[in-house]
């Protein structure tokens, strides 16, 4: 009889392989997909901190005298109006004030924020949060 030693033997040794691989690679993929998820949330927040960027720089009722600016209040809705692509996180935009640079220019300081908390399939992963600023110089009176 011949004896068959335990090293030579390389019966099942692509499933042990695959079962110490397919864990590790089903969990990478899920992480590409989640950051996949803030990136398109980024294409987002950029996209409405744009639109509100362009409607603080209207002048609503031009008259001889100067122009009437969109309030902060209406430049922050216009920015929630315009955000898509968001996904499972959280989107905050501040209520922009208008802001001085000590002689005639005026001007709102924009920011919109992303937080999504991530997930390893079995554990937490990292919260990421993104944020966005945009400088928008406004009509002056």
């Amino acid at each position: 009889m011949k004896r068959v030693g335990l090293s030579s033997d390389e019966g099942g040794v692509a499933a042990v392989e695959m079962a110490l691989a397919l864990p590790v690679l089903i969990v990478m993929l899920y992480m590409f997909i989640q950051l996949g998820e803030v990136y398109r949330a980024m294409a987002g927040i950029q996209q409405a901190l744009g639109q509100g960027a362009r409607y603080a720089t209207l002048c609503l009722n031009p008259s001889t005298s100067g122009c009437t600016i969109p309030t902060g209040q209406q430049v922050h809705d216009k920015v929630l109006a315009a955000v898509y692509g968001v996904g499972p996180g959280s989107f905050n935009a501040n209520t922009p004030t208008v802001q001085t640079d000590g002689s005639t220019g005026r001007y709102y300081d924009l920011t919109v924020t992303y937080t999504q908390a991530t997930s390893l399939l079995l554990f937490p992963g990292p919260t990421i949060s993104v944020s966005r600023s945009k400088r928008v110089w406004v009509a002056g009176t």
